[in-house]
């Protein structure tokens, strides 16, 4: 009888140690559902995990500045604390120019020479034709945040300046908050890849490769945000618009020279004999019936004198 309880108590055990394992993986996969529904940023406990883990970091750092405190304090002079060192700032910048211009193609090709030189690129060029006489040139135009205001000083230069707009915004805190949740969401999905590997039923593979695709869409997307904050901020943006004078009227001066009382001569000369044309073809008809006529009466006279002389004799 003993024996037989012993057996059974061993039975319940294996069966327990059976079951401890499944029962952890299911409430995993529970957990891991109800923090996919929660966002991007992954799971409630990541966030405070990754932001206990900042904080030990933090202080850590702390303490460390602390035990180098004495031995700076000797380097540095009395009355002049140590400054701290900033953190790296991530501006965006944007520009809009209008210059006018007496070539917009000279003008255009001399703001591409400007960008390259300085490592930059032409992103856009638009050339267009105004009222069939002047060109118009549309460039968007992306230099290094280090060659900004040389770049937008030398292309102010290029003519005459008709406006000019600037901006810069600071988004280091967005930048800051992305890298964070990059890092937590790449610890989310390489905890479901573990979990996925210990799965040994079909249902909890099933799950599990939802949650990792779910988890992975959301990582990508924080890529390519971080990859455009990248791009702003190292490369910024000049939109420039090349526009050519229109034609001034009434520019011919106000005294009349040579040339233009030789035009004028010519043109009255031609006007004359024009209407003399005119008058001519509009009195050629009454001519042609008037000597018509003025030949016919001479032809009758004549015939009447001949006859005269015949029938008196």
């Amino acid at each position: 009888m003993q024996g037989t309880s012993f057996a059974r108590a061993g039975g319940r055990a294996a069966r327990a140690s059976r079951t401890v394992p499944a029962a952890a993986l299911l409430a995993a996969v529970l957990a891991l559902s109800g923090c996919g529904a929660s966002g991007d940023g992954g799971s409630a406990s990541d966030d405070r995990g990754y932001s206990a883990a900042r904080q030990d970091k933090g202080a850590e750092a702390a303490k460390a500045d602390a035990a180098g405190a004495p031995a700076a304090a000797g380097e540095r002079q009395e009355g002049k604390p140590r400054t701290p060192r900033p953190a790296a700032a991530h501006v965006i910048r944007t520009a809009s120019l209008s210059v006018e211009v007496a070539s917009a193609s000279k003008a255009a090709a001399r703001a591409r020479t400007a960008v390259r030189d300085a490592g930059g690129l032409v992103e856009k060029e638009t050339t267009e034709r105004i009222d069939g006489e002047r060109d118009s040139s549309h460039l968007v135009l992306r230099v290094p945040q280090e060659a900004y205001d040389e770049v937008l000083r030398e292309l102010s230069g290029t003519g005459k300046l008709v406006s000019r707009t600037s901006a810069a915004k600071d988004v280091t805190d967005q930048v800051v908050d992305t890298e964070s949740r990059i890092a937590t969401q790449r610890a989310s999905v390489a905890r479901v890849r573990e979990l996925m590997e210990r799965a040994d039923k079909l249902a909890d593979v099933v799950t599990l490769e939802g949650e990792l695709s779910s988890r992975q869409a959301a990582l990508e997307s924080l890529l390519a945000q971080q990859a455009s904050l990248k791009d702003r901020t190292t490369l910024a943006t000049i939109t420039l618009d090349l526009t050519e004078p229109e034609a001034a009227d009434g520019a011919a001066d106000d005294d009349p020279g040579f040339l233009d009382a030789v035009a004028g001569g010519w043109h009255a000369f031609v006007t004359m004999l024009r209407w003399l044309a005119m008058a001519v073809g509009a009195t050629a008809p009454f001519v042609a019936v008037v000597a018509a006529l003025a030949v016919l009466w001479r032809l009758t006279r004549r015939r009447v004198r001949r006859r005269g002389p015949s029938g008196e004799g």
